[in-house]
């Protein structure tokens, strides 16, 4: 089938707007601590809430793409966004966080599960794992344009009335007095409601899935669930998810705790920097995987990875504040590699595999739950070495892969070539 590039562009321009709602959560997690006077598990009880939407919706959404196809899924999704983010902004209390959290991770989970094996189709298999890392690329962007953002707001909403800015002006009025990160949340129904409006006038061209391509049937999924190479792939988008935000949600609060940095500038900062980091290595991400095997590339991201991580947790101030950001940029080419490893390993039932490794999201909220739960007792700088563990096993998946189509290479074209 013809590739489709406005699908792409617009998959591209969806992934941007999750990452936007998704990892700002990282930066508010000081707040959440001193607003709700929480401890560190009941913090990353929030976070909890908001991944395990991923467990809970990822396999139901395939579901809902099978009989309805994508475009009202999605649009369903976003609605789902913005009753979310307004129901917190109009009562920001603890409990409305909750629930809150949880409806937008559900709408985001229908959201990955929609887009993932949307972009396989519209950009072309032999290239999902560079249209993948394209589409991490923005994802990083949008979360390294977050933290600046709540920066922005939390330091000059107060201030508002030496400001002549109109966008000040509205959330001034309509966020409580004391609270100024909840203006976000306003911003974030804005976008939401915003991409609702896009998606509704947008013509979604015909897109033919293969048999292979489509969310699937039940008993699609009882028979992926029997293979042992489903559940290792389940487990490395679980590790990765976990490594991923178990670093960006601790980033701020281990800085102001261990080294006294403050979470509105510095710590926001480097949860900013972590994922622009990430984002900037999309682009050499890209680049290796035009030379490289995609397995060698991982094993050496996550080598890297564990080196950051290490640093960040033992070295003394100067050195991690900048060593937690440098993780973002060995993570980066991983969730590409690992979504295009695990689809490229099977021959069928795509779409289906796709919402299992979905749920898969929810290490987010393991990891960053249980990493609270344990730093309540014995520190954050202990709990957070279980991030060695999840680093670990997206590591040896670079080992033991055996993907049935290999990624486009500059030398695999040359040799196709000279057939």
């Amino acid at each position: 089938m013809a590739r489709n590039r406005f699908l792409a562009r617009l998959i591209f321009l969806v992934f941007f707007v999750i990452s936007l709602l998704t990892n700002i959560l990282g930066p508010i997690v000081p707040d959440i601590i001193s607003t709700f006077s929480v401890t560190l598990g009941a913090a990353g009880f929030l976070v909890f809430a908001f991944f395990i939407a991923y467990g809970v919706m990822s396999i139901p959404a395939g579901f809902l793409v099978e009989r309805y196809s994508e475009k009202p899924v999605m649009i369903c999704a976003f609605v789902g966004a913005t009753l979310g983010s307004i129901s917190f902004a109009l009562q920001p209390t603890y409990k409305v966080a909750f629930v809150s959290l949880f409806v937008i991770g559900v709408g985001m989970a229908m959201l990955q599960v929609a887009i993932n094996p949307l972009l396989r189709v519209a950009g072309g298999e032999e290239h999902f794992a560079l249209n993948e890392t394209i589409a991490q690329l923005l994802f990083g962007s949008a979360a390294f344009l977050g933290p600046w953002i709540y920066s922005y707001l939390v330091i000059h909403l107060p201030r508002v009335a030496d400001h002549k800015n109109p966008l000040l002006s509205v959330l001034s009025r309509i966020t409580p007095p004391g609270l100024p990160w909840v203006s976000l949340y306003w911003i974030f129904a804005a976008v939401a409601i915003t991409m609702v409006i896009v998606l509704s006038l947008s013509r979604f061209p015909p897109v033919q899935h293969t048999a292979e391509e489509r969310p699937g049937t039940f008993s699609m999924y009882k028979g992926l669930v029997r293979r042992r190479l489903v559940w290792l792939y389940f487990l490395a988008i679980f590790a990765y998810v976990g490594c991923e935000q178990g670093t960006a949600n601790w980033i701020s609060q281990f800085l102001s705790h261990y080294h006294g940095y403050d979470p509105h500038t510095t710590g926001a900062r480097a949860v900013s920097w972590f994922w622009g980091l990430m984002t900037t290595g999309c682009f050499g991400g890209a680049f290796l995987l035009r030379i490289f095997d995609s397995r060698r590339v991982l094993i050496g991201a996550a080598t890297g990875a564990l080196l950051m991580l290490s640093l960040g947790l033992y070295a003394p101030a100067s050195v991690s504040v900048v060593a937690f950001p440098l993780v973002g940029l060995f993570a980066s080419v991983m969730w590409p590699i690992l979504i295009s490893l695990s689809l490229n390993s099977v021959a069928e039932h795509h779409g289906s595999f796709t919402g299992i490794l979905t749920t898969g999201i929810m290490g987010g909220a393991i990891m960053t739950l249980t990493i609270g739960r344990i730093g309540d007792h014995l520190g954050l700088r202990t709990a957070m070495m279980l991030l060695y563990l999840t680093f670990g096993y997206v590591w040896s998946v670079g080992f033991w892969a055996r993907p049935l189509i290999s990624n486009a290479t500059i030398r695999g074209d040359k040799a196709a070539a000279g057939m």
